[in-house]
């Protein structure tokens, strides 16, 4: 009998998904140990089963995973879900980074395709409905993750964003905010839209008219929520809170404000959006609203997964976010 990914794990001290994420080069795993790992398997003359099933089956058991950034907090929560499944399923997961760049996430789809991935998954997509004629060429199954086009794609998964931008702005009518600022994410990418779309909702329930002087440009960073925090403070009435795209602009905007000489929140109370691990953290602790991340790349996986075997997949999942209150957001001073 051969030698299993847990004999190897036991011998490494590790977990055994953690073994197949080192054999699979998983940015998730300190080089070290991926060094360790692989060389416990060439000494021990482990064979991955998949060279000789994919010989059978003409399947790599190989699924290509096309992000914006591995250093985005949110994309490592959602890549976990995706890699957890896929090993638990026998897949191994090949990585690439777009840069946030329409051009080179078609290449990289184009490249995956060329090492007979069986299937891939997009997050965050710059091309969205530019998929549909891709998917002739590549000739495998594709699924989106919070898609940034806008529009319907055939397979996809996507957090209701415009339900999160209410949620948030709620949060601070009800605290009793009347002037609430929204810093916008990466210019025309469909998740701010609709986070926007929801903060105008929430005005408008309220009967709380729409200030245009109120929205300022962020792009998804630290660096653009201190650009948009300063353009909103520099208004001859600034406003008592501000709602923004996601906790790393957030971040940037708080950080801003303490600089200008505000307290959050007895100053300006500041919500964000994803819920990152260390949001938590920060001081205050951020506002936000929770995107599900782990259970999105587990449900785009398993939808991909489903697609392969030939079974009825559901094509376009919404998950609904969920408003986690902390230390950043009180009532106006």
């Amino acid at each position: 009998m051969g030698v299993s990914i847990k004999d190897i794990a036991k011998a490494a001290g590790v977990s055994h998904s953690t073994v197949s994420r080192a054999l699979a080069d998983s940015p998730l795993v300190a080089e070290e140990t991926k060094r360790r790992v692989r060389r416990l398997a060439e000494e021990m003359g482990y064979s991955p089963s998949a060279i000789a099933r994919g010989l059978v089956t003409k399947h790599t058991y190989t699924i290509g995973l096309v992000v914006t950034t591995i250093a985005d907090p949110f994309v490592s929560e959602v890549v976990g879900g995706i890699e957890e499944t896929a090993l638990d399923n026998g897949y191994s997961v090949i990585l690439c980074d777009s840069n946030a760049e329409p051009q080179r996430e078609i290449t990289a789809v184009r490249t995956l395709r060329e090492k007979r991935v069986d299937g891939i998954i997009v997050t965050a997509s710059r091309v969205g409905n530019l998929y549909l004629p891709l998917l002739e060429e590549v000739k495998v199954p594709i699924v989106l993750i919070n898609n940034q086009r806008g529009g319907r794609y055939v397979y996809s998964v996507a957090t209701d964003n415009v339900h999160g931008g209410e949620m948030a702005t709620d949060h601070l009518l009800e605290l009793g905010h009347r002037r609430i600022g929204y810093i916008t994410g990466p210019e025309r990418a469909s998740s701010s839209l609709d986070r926007l779309e929801g903060y105008q909702r929430s005005l408008q329930a309220h009967h709380i008219e729409f200030t245009d002087s109120l929205i300022s440009s962020g792009n998804g960073c630290p660096d653009g929520g201190e650009r948009g925090m300063r353009q909103l403070l520099a208004l001859s009435s600034p406003p008592t809170a501000v709602f923004c795209y996601n906790d790393m602009t957030a971040i940037g905007a708080m950080s801003e404000a303490k600089r200008m000489g505000l307290r959050v929140p007895q100053d300006i109370s500041v919500v964000g959006f994803d819920d990152i691990a260390f949001a938590a953290y920060v001081d205050p602790p951020l506002t936000t609203v929770e995107q599900r991340k782990y259970e999105m790349g587990q449900m785009a996986m398993g939808m991909l997964l489903d697609i392969l075997a030939g079974a009825d997949a559901v094509s376009d999942i919404t998950l609904q976010g969920r408003l986690v209150v902390r230390g950043s957001s009180g009532r106006p001073g």
